[in-house]
């Protein structure tokens, strides 16, 4: 099992959980990450059904981290609905990946609106 894959997959679940309601899209989003990369929806299932601690995520590289924090971006608004549990989660996401928190702010509120190139310039920017 992919250990980048799984960590991912499994703050993705944490976060989709942060506003006490894992929606249809979330799951469907997760599932749609997990098959991309091979992992099976029972694999899925279990993450869900135990998720684990989010260890230090300090090994990835600048590309891994910045797809990490893209798709926990993506994630907030796979129900059409931005709650305030899960950009504190996220918030708290991008800090052990290495951006500061204000990053996610940003994020949030450009995605859509400006292209990802832009978005990933300015991330690093903010980044450390």
């Amino acid at each position: 099992m992919d250990i980048v894959t799984k960590k991912k997959l499994n703050i993705l679940i944490q976060l989709a959980e942060a506003d006490k309601h894992f929606a249809k899209a979330e799951r469907e989003m997760i599932l749609k990450i997990a098959q991309d990369r091979k992992f099976s929806e029972e694999e899925v299932n279990q993450l869900i059904r135990n998720p684990e601690p989010i260890d230090t995520l300090g090994a990835l590289s600048n590309e891994q981290k910045f797809d990490y924090l893209m798709d926990c971006i993506e994630l907030i608004f796979a129900d059409q609905k931005v709650f305030e549990s899960e950009v504190i989660f996220t918030k708290s996401i991008a800090i052990k990946l290495g951006f500061k928190k204000n990053v996610v702010d940003y994020l949030v509120e450009n995605l859509g609106k400006k292209a990802a190139s832009e978005l990933k310039t300015v991330a690093f920017a903010q980044y450390w």
